[in-house]
């Protein structure tokens, strides 16, 4: 009893200052590095990093390392759990009485979270006629035929998210009734008509993976192709597949595993160094998926590039 009473009172002593009450509402929504935190904060790393180790000691925070990098998110234990009933209590009332600190905390996140996106837009720009070589050079070509099996079912509607230049839209499309692609870019989506000129099964749209251009329930299948480490937060856009497809429906993630290559970021305007397993299986349940397995995919012989997988999940009915 004396345990729990301590550590109940060391969760409250850890809340018991403002600015740690405002960091958790940023890391309850995302994940965020010690820079990030200091720019939506508008304080010292010194100040951030004392906070941000008192919070570790008291465990209301959690750290993981991607690259060079470290990011930090809320802390909770189980549904009903004394931590999570002290946060929900703390964040109604941060929230019912929310000044001009937090709204400008929020502000400062949209603008933190663009910039994480800035890199990957000019990449795309500025390299449409170019992608599909360097793909197949770090790549290989055969991953992605493979990772396609699953779906091939021919009255199926399947949607290309973040289709680029309309590789897996073209594989797709002699197969499947209808396919949808979907691209932010421009220069982009000139390539994949270019390609899929004349085919009479195939939508190509522009917009965003966070706020998609689909009617909800309209997807029998959904299809994100190295897509996912390019996003600032990939949860969203896995909850926005989501709304696009029946029940029923299933998502296939081709990625990236986990490395170390840190030149990807600048090069290849990569926000993620790979999506861990735990990682892309916690954001697939709170996106409403289910049944979700992760299979590694062999390398092929001439690829450059590190090691892929491909995810797959069921939407609930």
């Amino acid at each position: 009893m004396a345990a729990t009473a301590s550590t109940l009172l060391d969760s409250f002593s850890a809340l018991a200052d403002s600015t740690r009450c405002r960091m958790l509402l940023l890391l309850d929504r995302h994940e965020l590095t010690v820079s990030e935190l200091c720019s939506v904060l508008q304080l010292p790393q010194s100040t951030v990093s004392r906070h941000l180790k008192t919070l570790a000691d008291a465990a209301w925070v959690a750290s993981r390392r991607d690259g060079t990098s470290r990011y930090y998110a809320l802390a909770l234990d189980a549904a009903g759990g004394p931590r999570t009933a002290i946060w929900d209590l703390t964040r109604g009332e941060l929230l019912a009485r929310a000044g001009s600190d937090i709204n400008q905390d929020t502000r400062r996140l949209e603008r933190v979270l663009a910039r994480r996106t800035e890199a990957s837009k000019q990449f795309f720009a500025s390299t449409a006629t170019q992608w599909d070589r360097m793909r197949d050079e770090m790549f290989g070509r055969e991953a992605f035929p493979k990772a396609l099996l699953s779906l091939l079912p021919s009255d199926w509607v399947v949607g290309d998210l973040g289709c680029g230049t309309g590789a897996t839209l073209s594989m797709l499309a002699p197969h499947v009734k209808r396919v949808i692609g979907v691209d932010s870019s421009e220069e982009m989506l000139a390539s994949a008509k270019a390609r899929l000129d004349g085919a009479k099964n195939v939508e190509l749209h522009r917009g965003t993976l966070e706020a998609l251009p689909i009617d909800s329930r309209e997807l029998d299948a959904a299809v994100l192709v190295l897509v996912l480490h390019h996003l600032p937060t990939p949860g969203d856009a896995l909850i926005e597949a989501a709304r696009t497809l029946k029940p029923g429906g299933r998502v296939l993630i081709v990625d990236m595993a986990p490395h170390e290559d840190e030149a990807l970021r600048t090069k290849m305007g990569h926000v993620w160094l790979g999506l861990p397993d735990e990682q892309l299986r916690r954001w697939l349940k709170q996106a409403g998926f289910e049944n979700v397995r992760i299979d590694s995919l062999p390398a092929a012989p001439d690829s450059s590039g590190p090691a892929l997988f491909a995810a797959v999940g069921t939407k609930k009915r």
